[in-house]
């Protein structure tokens, strides 16, 4: 088994590709710290690693962040071990009884407002597809007096760069094409 891993734009993570599907066509999980890793043989795994601080699962790649204390040609070859152990003995992803995480907020519902739908709809289309390249995800929290709120998960949670993100590509994308948008703030 091959693993290719790539940069991302947050130096504490690396994105790590399988080859293979992760989640698929499942929604993304992430696991913000290892109380939530328990969900996840895969997870669990990588966190008994010294220095992993988080662990998010995409379509077809794995993102895993380290304390900035350590360097990565420390952790790298100690992920790579977990993940291809993981694969090859074809272990489940997800424990026995996962039924997902909270509910995908990014879906339209039929209760969504005309405004928050076109919202949703532009990230699930422009943002999500552009921000999973790099590692990460944004999710929809919520709408109200013009200000979205989103929650960044992945190599986009604590990035350098995840303000730039927000304000100059995200909040201008959405302020286009909804006109009552003032604002996009972060949500931890």
């Amino acid at each position: 088994m091959f693993i290719q891993t790539e940069d991302t734009p947050n130096p504490a993570s690396l994105k790590f590709l399988p080859g293979r599907e992760v989640t698929g066509s499942a929604p993304p999980v992430d696991f913000p710290n290892q109380d939530a890793a328990e969900a996840s043989p895969l997870a669990a795994a990588l966190f008994a690693i010294e220095g992993v601080s988080s662990v998010f699962f995409g379509a077809d790649y794995i993102v895993v962040s380290k304390a900035d204390a350590l360097e990565w040609q420390v952790v790298k070859p100690a992920i790579l071990t977990a993940i291809m152990e993981h694969f090859i003995a074809e272990r489940p992803l997800m424990a026995a009884g996962f039924t997902g995480g909270p509910a995908d907020e990014a879906q339209i519902a039929e209760e969504d407002t005309e405004v928050v739908a076109m919202i949703k709809q532009i990230l699930d289309t422009r943002v999500r597809p552009a921000v999973a390249q790099d590692g990460g995800d944004i999710v929809f929290h919520g709408f109200e007096d013009g200000i979205v709120s989103l929650h960044m998960r992945g190599a986009c949670a604590g990035c350098p760069s995840a303000t730039a993100t927000l304000k100059q590509g995200v909040e201008n994308l959405l302020k286009h094409y909804v006109p009552s948008v003032s604002e996009v703030r972060a949500v931890i």
